[in-house]
This record gives C-alpha cells, sequence and structure tokens, in this order.
C-alpha cells in the first residue's frame, strides 16, 4: 500500500551538479519533512523523523519519485 506523499520536492545540494545528493522535502499525514537523499538511495532526515511505522513504505515512495525525476 503506497502512502501519501503531498507536495514532494527536490534540488540537488550542489549548483550544476546531479550527485552527489538531493535535498529532498514532502508532506506526509499533514506532517512537513525534510532531508538528504543520498546517491546510494539512503536518505538522511533533518529535524523531523516519520514514524518508525511508516519510514520503510515512505522510503521506497521517495526511491520511486527520485527514480522518476532524477534517473529519467
Amino acid at each position: 500500500m503506497a502512502l501519501m506523499i503531498s507536495h514532494f520536492q527536490w534540488k540537488p545540494l550542489f549548483k550544476k551538479e546531479r550527485l552527489p545528493g538531493w535535498k529532498i522535502s514532502f508532506y506526509h499525514k499533514g506532517i512537513h519533512y525534510e532531508g538528504i537523499y543520498h546517491k546510494s538511495g539512503e536518505i538522511e532526515w533533518g529535524s523531523t523523523y516519520p514514524p518508525h511505522d511508516d519510514e520503510p513504505s515512505l522510503k521506497s515512495e521517495i526511491h520511486e519519485l527520485m527514480l522518476f525525476h532524477i534517473y529519467e
């Protein structure tokens, strides 16, 4: 079951660079999350961490969004 992510945004960590990572932000269940999406697919969460039960599904959905936007 996919979780509902809204207002997903990403931008490179460094100007004119596609690597090594991207800043991401989105809303889930009305809570704003930010983090860094690394080339390896790992997510370094900002000050707000998602609930433990939601994290695996959120990571999967974010990975799919990044594949679509970055590696198209």
